[in-house]
């Protein structure tokens, strides 16, 4: 497929910077799976539009204020760094924005500093040395990293906006944005009309949310992300699906855990690693029967996934009725739920 064809319908305008308050106000979009028309509700009426027995599969991943400031030693150049994952001890793969070449001395701040011991077209990897670990220094230092369209510096707020609820195992270095309109209130709501939740674990990296670049999008290569499907999730996913009911992913990143550790008579089990599993139409999906995400950038494997799930088409028609009704888009807009 030519990566033409996910030149979907996109505003700039109606890119959120902040959430709405309480979350489960935001707008919903109800998308019938492959053709049908779109209703609009509010995150809030999600119990009402799923069926008692549904589980919804949530990404407990948490959120670590992946962005530091710091500065070339010597000469004082100012440099963003955003550490995407551990490897070993105190070395880290980053992201760093300014030039820098391998032994680069970094400072940031009285007690710590990182040295460049890698620096290649596939990766950059630092070495940190501090007065405490490298986690508490990241939890000291850090900031939270928003998304680059939001134009603006993160608050104390955004260390509780951006995380969801469901948020416990620590390592992603953006959200998994459907997970930020839960509230307790409406997982109360849920429970009592019998639709509870299960937890995987996927630490969302940037390449999640990159842009794809090649015009054949079969020629693009996801970047591998850390997940995890519990033996406890397998079990109840396994048996949702035998007793013929729907297992609802919350999120893209929710999808790709489920789908990844699937075998091909779509039976889930308990899996620990890497994912690169990139979805596009055509993929035949073996767990996942109803999908909730919001409104993501065009040309991205997010825009992709949707529109394996829901169809292209209807993928399309649905951002044409997000924009010309204004919804709120991106990691603090409304949502759609596929089904």
């Amino acid at each position: 497929m030519q990566l033409t064809e996910f030149d979907f319908p996109f505003d700039p305008s109606l890119i959120a910077d902040r959430p709405i308050h309480p979350r489960d106000q935001a707008r919903l979009l109800l998308v019938p799976r492959g053709s049908g028309p779109y209703t609009h509700h509010q995150v809030k009426d999600l119990p009402s539009l799923l069926n008692p027995g549904d589980v919804l599969v949530v990404n407990d991943t948490k959120v670590i204020p992946a962005r530091l400031w710091g500065y070339k030693v010597p000469g004082g150049g100012k440099l963003e760094l955003l550490v995407v994952k551990q490897q070993d001890g105190d070395s880290w793969e980053v992201l760093i924005k300014g030039q820098v070449k391998k032994g680069q001395v970094i400072s940031l701040g009285q007690h710590a500093q990182a040295v460049v011991v890698e620096r290649s077209r596939e990766r950059t990897m630092v070495r940190f040395t501090s007065d405490c670990p490298v986690h508490e220094l990241i939890q000291k230092v850090g900031e939270v990293p928003l998304p680059p369209y939001i134009k603006r510096k993160p608050s104390l707020a955004d260390r509780v906006d951006y995380q969801t609820v469901f948020a416990r195992v620590e390592g992603a270095v953006a959200a998994p944005t459907a997970g930020l309109h839960f509230t307790p209130q409406l997982l109360e709501a849920l429970d009592a009309r019998g639709i509870h939740h299960a937890s995987v674990t996927l630490h969302v990296g940037p390449g999640t949310f990159r842009p794809v670049t090649v015009l054949n999008i079969h020629d693009h290569h996801m970047d591998s992300e850390w997940f995890q499907v519990p033996d406890e999730t397998a079990k109840i996913i396994n048996k949702v699906k035998a007793e013929g009911r729907r297992v609802v992913a919350v999120g893209t990143t929710a999808v790709r855990s489920l789908e990844a550790a699937a075998d091909e008579e779509g039976r889930v089990h308990p899996q620990n690693g890497e994912t690169r599993l990139f979805i596009t139409p055509g993929y035949k999906f073996r767990v996942v029967d109803a999908l909730l995400t919001n409104f993501h950038w065009p040309r991205t494997t997010l825009i992709m996934l949707i529109a394996a799930f829901a169809g292209l088409d209807q993928a399309r028609g649905a951002y044409e009725e997000a924009i010309k009704t204004a919804y709120r888009l991106y990691s603090y807009g409304d949502a759609m739920v596929v089904r």
